[in-house]
């Protein structure tokens, strides 16, 4: 019964040998290997560190980005519609397919309008267009495109002026002699301030320049031109009817008016007016937030492969340098596979450690980016906190090959080469 037992404890310390280190001891092992090289380490986990910063970073100002873009779209380009007759409407009376002069206010009676105007091109025959003497380099005119504009539109477009004043709706019933240049328009006629009442021809007619458009939404045209009342226009140029409704929504109404604008101008026929909508936002929002992230997404790839080389090019020059004590280990009857999950714990340890600092420095860097931006940051959970873990499965593929290259080592040949 002695000679049984101790042919059992024998036996169970083979097994004990056979089947490696306890996990314990093997993460202690690998903290040893990895701590004893301080400087090592550090160079070991900074291209971890960069390459998960670069990846949290680069996806969490791109979706801060996209955010501010698609932002900027709905306060823009998706809060225009255009109205303007449709020449394929079927009615047979032209008439019939013309805009009302009242339309501005037919359609601003719709909740979610904000602003609306009308613009129409202005047929001035063979007539150029020249400032004063003593302001314009060119005595014979310009040929520049004159308009005609509701009030209304300056709003609508979002127009800002450089200095002077808009036309109101006196200007536009007395059919006064006054317009509008566009910034463009002024500088070909010389013109930078209105304090001096500066005058234009069109023609032989003088008109008195009351203000300089420096910027518009969605109808640039208007900075090339020289723009007018609707009503001087009828007066001087005999302007039947208003060439297209320019109307600003609510941000989300846009969709709506362009259902309901056609009905609103003309009950009787609406089927003879085209409406110029925007396409729906969370389409567009959608596409724009994709193709931002796959562009970051991949740079963030490719800081991520960098940061892997430097690991897999750290750790088979420790290999190398390790070779004795892998001898060493190998002789006193380590197994292969020990010696293997030794290097791969240890390029886990270095890419979580990378990974979890990266994390850090990325959310920071989101964090300080936003701020200084006055942007709202915007960062995924999911990649938050998964990254210290994406860090140690880089660390896991990075250290394959050292491993299997040091599992390989013969004893007779490491202990040769001490």
């Amino acid at each position: 019964m002695i000679r049984r037992g101790a042919g059992s404890r024998r036996r169970a310390g083979r097994k004990r040998r056979a089947g490696g280190p306890a996990v314990r001891d093997l993460l202690d092992e690998a903290l040893a290997g990895v701590a004893a090289r301080p400087t090592r380490l550090i160079l070991t986990t900074l291209g971890t560190v960069l390459g998960i910063a670069a990846l949290v970073a680069t996806v969490g100002l791109g979706q801060t980005a996209s955010g501010q873009i698609t932002q900027r779209f709905d306060l823009a380009a998706a809060t225009r519609v255009v109205v303007s007759p449709d020449s394929k409407g079927g009615q047979e009376d032209q008439a019939a397919t013309q805009l009302p002069w009242d339309a501005p206010n037919r359609i601003s009676r719709l909740n979610g309008v904000d602003a609306a105007g009308t613009v129409s091109a202005v047929n001035v025959g063979d007539d150029l267009v020249r400032s004063v003497a003593g302001l314009d380099t060119q005595k014979d005119g310009h040929a520049l495109s004159v308009l005609a504009a509701s009030p209304g539109l300056f709003d609508a477009v979002r127009g800002k002026l450089r200095t002077g004043r808009c036309f109101d709706a006196g200007h536009d019933a007395r059919a006064d002699h006054v317009v509008v240049l566009g910034k463009n328009a002024a500088d070909r006629l010389g013109i930078n301030r209105v304090d001096s009442q500066p005058a234009v021809f069109i023609g032989e007619q003088a008109y008195t320049v009351v203000g300089i458009l420096d910027e518009v939404s969605g109808r640039a045209d208007l900075l090339d031109s020289v723009i007018m009342p609707n009503g001087t226009a009828k007066a001087e140029y005999e302007l039947e009817a208003p060439d297209s409704l320019e109307i600003r929504t609510q941000v989300g109404a846009a969709q709506l008016i362009a259902k309901q604008a056609p009905v609103a101008i003309d009950p009787n026929n609406p089927s003879t007016l085209k409406v110029d909508a925007p396409p729906a936002q969370g389409g567009v929002r959608k596409g724009v937030q994709n193709d931002l992230n796959a562009l970051f997404l991949l740079l963030g790839a490719v800081a991520l492969l960098v940061g892997g080389l430097g690991i897999a090019n750290v750790t088979l020059l420790s290999v190398l340098e390790r070779v004795s004590e892998i001898g060493l280990r190998r002789a006193l009857g380590a197994a292969r596979r020990h010696v293997a999950v030794q290097f791969l714990v240890e390029s886990v340890l270095v890419g979580f450690l990378g990974g979890l600092l990266g994390t850090a420095v990325g959310v920071l860097l989101t964090v300080g980016v936003s701020w200084s931006k006055d942007w709202t940051p915007i960062l995924s959970s999911s990649l938050s906190f998964g990254s210290p873990f994406l860090g140690a499965f880089i660390g896991l593929v990075a250290g394959t090959y050292p491993a299997w290259k040091a599992s390989a080592i013969q004893p007779i040949t490491a202990l040769r080469g001490t």
